[in-house]
């Protein structure tokens, strides 16, 4: 480890000329499978890292010709501009990049099948719904509420134990948050036909979806039996150590989509093998090559008919409305849900709505009331500033916990519970 510390010190200490004779660019693109050869990958990589990081902070430091800071440029707030591409004005003297932006694209569904955030284990205890051939713990962090599970074995294999009937569209998300040690980590959608716990086979059951995380990018492999693999890969916002990633990946039929950090960073139509059907979910790491923490892992169906719930039963109750625990701000990826909520309320400018916040039953009533209350405001507010619906044309209340639709008897029926519904007026 001292050799390669030493070989990294002395890559980022040479002059800049003499890179073109150590061919750095050859050796990044490199897929290594030896840990050693990884490990300076990602040293090299960090460093660049760096250098881009510094020559952003010197361009942030521009000043105009009054000697005021920069503003921001209008249009490049992905609340206010869905979708867009903008060419912005530019002057002789100033060059103004093209700016991209874009929203989430996915509305979980009006059913949770399964929910997951290890609240009822024990910290130090190995979690009670998973099996594993190595070894790990819940955990608390000091950087993210709740409970976490630390994937800590060697070369080893993490599977939940009950069975899932996916459908064939529906949405999966998951918080992680990899240590310091992390290259790449993988989780596995599978369909087990001999229904086994554990399954520590590279590539599990007899056709699955293999996702693999890594420091550099992402990496989707679609598998059945002895045909060859479906692939995609991206390097657009890859996961962060130290940080907590949050993974949306959407299934639906063949096609797979991948959201992090606020953008789309795959988008595979036919990865999936035909007549492909999971069952089965997993995470793995193999070579030592990171421990991460896990939590708030969610599977809904997608998609739900939102125009005809609202307007021919007069309800809906949504799960696409997410915030962080204890707080009412609305989180990034509640977008595409709130947007579908206003397209009904333009094509249809008689209708009126109320929206209503729940909680679970964790924490003190009177806490959760004035919560769920502020969650329903803030729905409102992002409507009327995001969309233009009028305020008159939305009521919110806050229910707190005082109607559950499931028993508050485990994790997976709290996060039933902990949901935003719009009723038509």
């Amino acid at each position: 480890m001292k050799n390669i510390s030493l070989f990294v010190l002395i890559i980022f200490t040479l002059p800049f000329g003499l890179y073109g004779q150590i061919n750095v660019p050859s050796k990044l693109k490199e897929k290594a499978k030896q840990r050693v050869e990884e490990r300076v990958d990602r040293a090299i990589d960090k460093g660049l890292d760096k250098t881009e990081e510094e020559l952003e902070k010197m361009v942030k430091k521009d000043k105009k010709e009054d000697g005021t800071e920069e503003e921001p440029e209008k249009g490049n707030d992905p609340e206010n501009d869905e979708g867009s591409e903008k060419s912005l004005n530019t002057s002789d003297s100033v060059k103004t990049s093209l700016i991209s932006t874009t929203q989430y694209d996915f509305i979980p569904g009006d059913q949770i099948l399964v929910y997951e955030d290890f609240s009822q284990d024990k910290i130090g205890e190995f979690p009670s719904l998973w099996t594993t051939n190595g070894s790990g713990e819940v955990k608390t962090l000091n950087i993210a509420t709740g409970n976490w599970f630390h994937m800590n074995g060697d070369d080893a294999v993490y599977c939940f134990m009950k069975t899932i009937d996916f459908p064939a569209n529906f949405i999966v998300e998951f918080d992680l948050v990899p240590d310091q040690d992390f290259t790449s980590f993988e989780f596995t959608l599978y369909n087990d036909i001999e229904n086994q716990e554990l399954n520590d086979n590279l590539y599990p059951g007899d056709a699955g979806l293999h996702f693999q995380m890594k420091y550099d990018g992402w990496e989707v492999k679609g598998y059945k039996d002895d045909l060859d693999w479906n692939t995609a890969e991206s390097q657009k916002n890859a996961v962060e150590e130290q940080r907590v990633n949050h993974v949306i990946i959407w299934v639906q039929d063949r096609r797979v989509r991948i959201y992090h950090k606020g953008a789309k960073v795959i988008d595979a139509p036919t990865v999936i093998h035909k007549g492909v059907k999971f069952n089965r979910i997993r995470f793995s790491g193999w070579d030592n090559i990171g421990k991460p923490f896990l939590t708030g892992f969610k599977v809904t169906t997608a998609s739900p008919d939102m125009r005809h719930k609202l307007l021919t039963e007069g309800k809906m109750v949504t799960y696409g409305i997410t915030f962080d625990s204890g707080k009412d701000l609305v989180k990034p990826e509640s977008h595409a849900t709130i947007k579908e909520i206003a397209g009904v309320l333009i094509e249809n400018p008689a209708i009126r709505i109320k929206i209503t916040g729940h909680t679970d039953s964790d924490g003190n009533d009177n806490a959760n009331l004035e919560l769920s209350a502020r969650r329903a405001t803030n729905v409102k507010k992002y409507l009327v500033s995001q969309f233009g619906i009028a305020e008159t044309r939305i009521e919110t209340a806050g229910k707190g916990e005082a109607e559950p639709i499931a028993a508050n008897n485990n994790a997976q029926n709290k996060a039933k519970n902990r949901r935003v519904e719009i009723i038509k007026l």
